[in-house]
């Protein structure tokens, strides 16, 4: 289980590191305001826009990345230890 845990540790530090970057490139308002989670620019350009969903993308697989290495994978391995040892 060591292994699911090192996989989900270094997805959620490097989509972490990812979201927090393209984050404070594009939605913070100043340093005494606003910082990491205010609205992202009202006209992006292009590439603006791509960043932004490429910061929702990492958002999400960091969290169902997180999910499956530390609870499903984790949980499914009891089960089938629990399945052999009853049958």
């Amino acid at each position: 289980m060591a292994d699911e845990f090192a996989k989900g540790l270094g997805i959620l530090a490097s989509c972490g590191m990812v979201w927090i970057a393209i984050s404070t490139w594009l939605t913070t308002e100043s340093f005494a305001g606003t910082q990491l989670i205010a609205p992202p620019p009202e006209d992006p350009g292009t590439y603006a826009e791509l960043v932004l969903v490429l910061r929702e993308v990492v958002w999400w697989f960091m969290i169902f990345g997180v999910l499956t290495f530390w609870v499903l994978i984790p949980a499914y391995q009891e089960l089938q230890g629990y399945l052999k040892e009853s049958a």
